[in-house]
């Protein structure tokens, strides 16, 4: 019986998740327990299972009177923490450069030739896991552990986010593969630490902006169609 509710909420968490990722079910979407467990065939007991789980990771909000939905995204607080993780990562990047070894490099490499390959028949989903892993191998030996602690505490922060940015701006996956390669390069060469930090800094930043101006065009087309 236990494995056959592990089972079925794995499927809600699953069904659910590919739609507020697939923007099918769009920031402020209410979710109704019932009419999703009558879409899944089962009972609500493995929806709101994975409702809860889909709120841990930020995606759901449950408000008071109203009940669960997808959460909106909220503009200063995204740009706030986007701007403050580029600098700590950027420093971070810029410190671990000299103990990446060729290893390390190599293993950035592949990761960032398996997004590439992705672009095609993009997963905004897988793709947001990869990028993760790419950037990781590259902030995670930086010696100083403040510093390490901020740039974990950015990226949890935009955890119930990061699907959303990719499938926002498809477009944006193809500089973003590049601009890995290109800090990925300056690394190779033993370029300046500043000159690393600043392209690790730039390249979350680009992110940032392109995803607000995404936010900001589909607000005006919205705004657009209701007058």
């Amino acid at each position: 019986m236990t494995t056959t509710a592990v089972s079925k909420s794995e499927v809600a968490y699953e069904w659910i998740r590919s739609r507020i990722t697939g923007h099918m079910f769009s920031p402020g979407y209410r979710l109704v327990l019932g009419s999703i467990a009558d879409d899944l065939q089962m009972s609500v007991v493995p929806v709101r299972e994975a409702i809860r789980r889909l709120e841990a990771e930020g995606l759901v909000t449950f408000e008071r009177n109203v009940g669960a939905r997808v959460t909106l995204v909220d503009e200063s607080e995204y740009a706030h923490t986007m701007q403050t993780l580029g600098i700590v990562e950027g420093s971070a990047t810029a410190l671990s450069a000299p103990l990446l070894d060729e290893d390390a490099l190599d293993e950035a490499a592949r990761i960032n030739d398996r997004m590439s390959r992705m672009l095609e028949h993009f997963d905004a989903h897988a793709f947001t896991e990869l990028n993760r892993q790419f950037h990781s191998v590259l902030f995670e030996p930086c010696p100083n552990p403040h510093l390490l602690d901020l740039v974990h505490r950015g990226w949890s922060r935009l955890s119930g986010i990061r699907d959303s940015t990719f499938a926002s701006v498809p477009g944006r996956a193809q500089h973003s593969v590049e601009e890995h390669a290109e800090i990925l390069a300056l690394i190779r060469a033993d370029a300046d630490p500043l000159e690393i930090e600043l392209a690790a800094r730039n390249h979350r930043w680009r992110t940032m902006d392109a995803f607000l101006d995404a936010l900001h065009n589909r607000s005006a087309h919205a705004t657009g169609e209701a007058s």
